[in-house]
């Protein structure tokens, strides 16, 4: 699932919601995968925890960014933000 997701990013390269939805999904499952090995080591899951808060932070952040780029450009294609810079 984790290589799917990595796919996926790389192939939806055209609107930047699809990207952030992906680079969540990847995300997702990296923290299921060390949720996983955490609890088969019995070690402390405080790590997961921190883990998790810099997701959702990272989650808002770009939800900020692009409601921020669609403000400004009225939509959210990739293609144009690069030939605008």
């Amino acid at each position: 699932m984790f290589m799917f997701s990595l796919i996926l990013f790389c192939l939806n390269m055209n609107k930047i919601l699809l990207m952030l939805l992906n680079l969540e999904m990847v995300m997702l499952m990296l923290y299921m995968y060390l949720l996983n090995l955490m609890m088969m080591m019995s070690k402390s899951i405080y790590f997961m925890l921190i883990y998790l808060m810099m997701m959702v932070c990272e989650g808002v952040l770009g939800l900020s960014i692009l409601v921020c780029l669609i403000r400004s450009h009225s939509n959210d294609y990739l293609k144009s933000f690069i030939i605008i810079m």
